[in-house]
């Protein structure tokens, strides 16, 4: 549940909005508005019916009546744009007693009833302090049902006068984050999907799923998204990854800094529109918050050399001209002693994510971006149309996107594995291999790991959906899957392995089942030191010009 706060001063305006039914004048105006909770008086006066112009302005009036009873103002600080300054300036104060608040499910969550709307509003008008729960004199409110968005959200809309009956101001002091943390108590109270505190991805508007819908295509963040994870997991520098994003169809176009032509600080890609269309440009950041240039730049390798080179890539591919370099990592094709090593390094990082602890999200979304990313190249270079590589990478990805990620610390070193995506792009045809079931099981056990992570941390929705994928989308592909095969540390040939029926149950045979009461070691523990292949050094942090 998604709260979206505002403050204004025209409660009349407020409500004339929220019960209006012209959709030519409110571009979100709905059939049906009706009150499902609110102060005793206003729930008195009125029922369940749907609300007109002169009922929104008789509940304003009501509304307001304490503020002008007692002639209280309420004013905060008003701000205007310094063009001269570029940056906000203070220029007064304005009159601010109307809170408004919309409390908004994803469109994924369907409608609730009427009765569970106005349990709701009560509970989180409560956890407010905007009624007598506070100890306080109540302020008088209302609770709207607006019904479903244009983006397809059920939702209401509060409405509070911040002048309590007594004429006292009511505080607004931290209500952000307030709501923030209520609306995450009413989610477990009432059933509800729970928004992860952690993790956030990009949600998709309504005209673009329909838009995909009628063109019978997949919505082009989605596919531009798992071309990009790919290609930036696949590369150790920055024009690497320019050239290979170029290789998957893609557009790209850079975005220089204020005067320049050579340094870079943000991107747009889009597909490839067809004859007499015009693409559609998305910015690196709406496609995932871990694509934005400069996150996708702490895992490159950097130098003056290097920028130089990523510089005129990014001018060839604003120009639509030929990539720069004709003999870059991308044209190479990778031993088989190279799938091995990488084999071997996901069995590691497997291992060992066991003993990282869970609320260490830098390093679990480092180890979700290398698997969501090596799973969108294999779907790349395998699907012709989504499938389940696919939906793994796009669900893997979401635990690669962290709310607030200069809030956590540096990800500790692990075996690494996002030079895998390499592997799986610079496959010379799209036959299935004994290799590529060798490293997807280690993959399937990486994904399991952050499986467990997010169960043992009480998140279940992320829990469930990363082990729904697995388990329903990839367990039917692993079957078809050549059998696999392991490589000892001295061995020359290749075994089979024994007896599993898919890669699944195979990545599952080295899983502890989730116990009651079970947790991840708080410390990390030594793992058992295992030869690993690390790609040749991959970033340092330093990108350009961040």
């Amino acid at each position: 549940m998604i709260p979206n706060i505002t403050r204004g001063s025209r409660m009349t305006g407020l409500m004339v909005y929220l019960a209006s039914t012209d959709t030519d004048k409110t571009k979100n105006a709905h059939t049906e508005p009706h009150l499902v909770a609110g102060d005793a008086a206003i729930m008195a006066w009125y029922d369940d019916g749907v609300l007109d112009h002169d009922d929104a302005v008789a509940i304003a009036k009501h509304l307001d009546r304490p503020r002008k009873a007692y002639g209280v103002e309420v004013r905060i600080k008003d701000f205007a744009w310094d063009a001269a300054r570029k940056q906000r300036v203070h220029v007064g104060y304005k009159d601010a007693s109307v809170w408004h608040c919309s409390l908004s499910l994803r469109a994924e969550e369907g409608a609730l009833t009427d009765q569970q709307w106005g349990d709701i509003a009560n509970d989180f008008m409560d956890s407010m302090g905007f009624t007598e729960a506070s100890g306080k004199t109540q302020c008088r409110w209302v609770a709207i049902n607006h019904g479903t968005s244009e983006n397809g959200n059920h939702h209401i809309h509060l409405a509070v006068s911040l002048v309590r009956e007594d004429g006292t101001k009511a505080s607004t002091h931290g209500d952000y984050q307030r709501a923030q943390q209520t609306c995450r108590e009413l989610e477990a109270k009432y059933g509800l999907e729970q928004l992860s505190t952690v993790h956030a991805t990009r949600g998709y508007d309504r005209a673009e799923k329909a838009t995909a819908v009628r063109d019978e295509r997949e919505m082009h963040r989605a596919s531009l998204a798992r071309k990009v994870r790919a290609s930036a997991s696949a590369s150790a520098s920055e024009g690497e990854f320019v050239r290979r994003a170029r290789n998957t169809g893609m557009l790209l176009r850079p975005r220089y800094a204020k005067n320049t032509t050579d340094v870079i600080v943000g991107y747009s890609v889009a597909e490839r529109p067809r004859s007499g269309e015009r693409p559609i440009w998305f910015g690196g950041g709406t496609l995932a918050s871990d694509l934005k240039l400069g996150a996708l730049r702490e895992a490159w390798m950097d130098s003056p050399h290097l920028a130089t080179e990523a510089a005129a890539e990014w001018n060839a591919a604003a120009r639509n001209k030929r990539k720069v370099s004709k003999t870059g990592p991308e044209n190479a094709n990778p031993s088989a002693d190279v799938w091995v090593e990488y084999t071997r390094n996901a069995a590691a990082l497997a291992e060992q994510l066991r003993s990282i602890p869970r609320d260490d999200h830098a390093t679990w979304a480092k180890a979700a971006r290398e698997v969501s990313g090596a799973f969108a190249a294999w779907s790349h270079r395998l699907e012709s149309t989504p499938g389940p590589l696919a939906a793994t990478a796009a669900e893997l990805s979401r635990t690669a996107q962290l709310r607030a990620p200069r809030e956590h610390n540096k990800p500790v070193a692990l075996p690494s594995i996002a030079g895998t995506a390499m592997l799986f792009l610079a496959a010379s045809s799209k036959n299935k291999t004994a290799a590529q079931t060798a490293l997807m099981v280690q993959l399937i056990n990486t994904a399991f790991a952050v499986y467990e992570m997010h169960a043992q941390s009480g998140r279940s929705r992320e829990a469930q959906r990363i082990r729904s994928v697995v388990e329903n989308q990839l367990g039917p592909f692993s079957a078809t899957m050549p059998k696999a095969v392991s490589v000892g540390a001295g061995q020359q040939t290749a075994t089979e392995f024994a007896v599993p029926r898919t890669a699944v149950d195979i990545a599952r045979r080295g899983m502890a089942p989730i116990r009651p009461g079970s947790a991840v070691p708080t410390t990390p523990t030594p793992a058992t030191p295992a030869k690993t292949h690390q790609p040749s050094q991959r970033g340092t942090g330093q990108g350009l010009d961040r």
